[in-house]
């Protein structure tokens, strides 16, 4: 089997316009990949110096190092309801440095004048203020610190060349996430005493783009790398595996569409002014979806999607609660839904891929709140009618977290004083003052359940259902 590194593939040295935190599963099966099919389409000619963004990582940075910077994207999914697999070499990323242990080079990188972008993955802790943070530290703490120490330097190379600004996409899992990042860079701009000339370049000069990713990564194949190995042919040791398909909503001004062209190597990227409606149609389906199937499915001993849309019942329930009750009520061309709802739904019939339903079930009550209340409500709203399907899902969802499940073995992964309360306050004698308990818990709501008249009523009925009939026997009457 052949070493990946420079010696066995040939690499061409492409001029580093991105610099990204994080070099993570993640980014590379979705940005990284997306970036070196554009390269080869010719519509770029970006190279990325991936930069890690904890201190922590040294061991993965020397596989980088090894296999320079390159790796096999392993892909498999469902397209028009047929077995799909591609598998790429990704060639794209140049460099790996860690700003901790190689500050000047880091430096070095965010003052060049070729760079044009940043892309970050920080998780989701990776967005935060902290205030005091040292910005003359090499480097500061916390990445919001850190691009504000950056660009300020940057600012002051140039002398507030407006040109030199660069474009800023956030990858993060959070609403509105290049935008929170602008806005804590102003906030420690303004807490450290920075000129209004930074200020005013940051806001004129450079592009923060808000971002919606999508795309299953399960990450290093552990269980069958030796397979895949000699499938590929060559020691790869930063495989990553994911889904087949993709989708990057990038909301902002239009200059990013002229300077970040992926969608024109036929990648599945949208962008558009504002993506908080697009944001919110996919959470309603994907995972307004996942969120309701989860605690049914569990409860018929599915461990996985694929278990779960195997399952007659379960495939027909999450197929009848989007056409019936997700797509009435969301405000867009009824025929681009179907299309939109297909494409997502086909998903979850992806033979390759091990989602697991308790890994899903995480956080299950404001997920819940989130992703499938808002169709329950606008039911009644815009429709005068009530959400069956979705409502039921929500007394699956309590039943779950009771301790009184068909799910045995089954433990809740959620806030501990919501679960002690949901526990500790059934009573099988009266399950309509439980529901109406949990219903009326303000600490365990934002929203106000009693704006959808007979809401704990429908809930209270449906436990009664499930406790009385078992899961399938409360799904097939729901059914019918």
């Amino acid at each position: 089997m052949k070493p990946l590194n420079k010696t066995t593939v040939e690499k061409k040295d492409l001029p580093v316009k991105i610099l990204q935190f994080g070099e993570g599963n993640f980014l590379r099966a979705f940005v990284d990949w997306m970036i070196d099919k554009a390269n080869d389409a010719g519509v770029m000619n970006h190279g990325i110096t991936a930069v890690q963004p904890i201190a922590q990582g040294r061991e993965i940075a020397d596989i980088f190092k090894s296999q320079d910077c390159m790796y096999h994207v392993y892909l498999e999914g469902i397209k028009d309801k047929q077995p799909v697999k591609e598998v790429a070499l990704v060639k794209s990323i140049m460099d790996i440095l860690n700003p901790y242990c190689q500050y000047a080079e880091y430096e070095k990188l965010f003052l060049s004048e070729e760079l044009e972008m940043i892309i970050s993955n920080t998780t989701e802790a990776g967005i935060r203020y902290e205030e005091g943070d040292d910005l003359t530290a090499e480097p500061p703490k916390s990445f919001p610190a850190k691009m504000t120490a950056l660009l300020h330097k940057r600012y002051k190379k140039y002398n507030g060349d407006p040109n030199k600004g660069l474009l800023i996409i956030c990858c993060e899992l959070i609403e509105d996430n290049g935008s929170t990042l602008h806005d804590y860079i102003l906030k420690h701009a303004r807490y450290n005493n920075l000129e209004e000339g930074f200020i005013e370049w940051v806001n004129t000069a450079c592009h923060f783009y808000d971002t919606l990713v999508d795309r299953i990564v399960p990450g290093f194949p552990r269980e069958n790398i030796n397979e895949i190995k000699a499938e590929l042919g060559f020691d790869d040791n930063l495989v990553v595996k994911g889904e087949y398909f993709h989708v990057w909503a990038i909301g902002g001004d239009s200059i990013i569409k002229e300077k970040f062209p992926l969608d024109k190597a036929g990648l599945n990227v949208l962008f558009m002014d504002d993506i908080r409606p697009f944001r919110a149609k996919k959470v309603r389906i994907l995972n307004g979806s996942h969120t309701a199937m989860v605690p049914v499915a569990l409860q018929l001993g599915c461990e996985t999607v694929m278990d779960a849309f195997n399952t007659p019942e379960v495939e027909q329930y999450i197929n009848r609660m989007v056409a019936e009750e997700v797509l009435p009520v969301i405000d867009e061309d009824p025929k681009e839904l179907e299309v939109f709802a297909a494409k997502i739904l086909e998903r979850f019939y992806n033979p390759y891929l091990k989602h697991y339903l308790k890994d899903i079930s995480l956080n299950s009550i404001s997920k819940w709140e989130t992703r499938d209340y808002p169709t329950v409500y606008d039911n009644y709203k815009k429709l005068g009618k009530d959400a069956r399907l979705s409502i039921f899902s929500f007394a699956a969802t309590i039943v779950l977290y009771s301790g009184q499940s068909e799910a045995k073995g089954f433990t809740p992964n959620d806030t501990p004083e919501f679960i002690d309360f949901i526990q500790n306050s059934f009573d099988k004698n009266n399950i309509k003052g439980w529901v109406s308990a949990i219903v009326s818990n303000k600490d365990m709501w934002k929203e106000n359940f009693a704006e959808v008249p007979h809401f704990a009523d429908e809930v209270s009925a449906d436990v009664e259902l499930i406790l009385g009939k078992g899961m399938l026997g409360a799904l097939r009457t729901v059914l019918s």
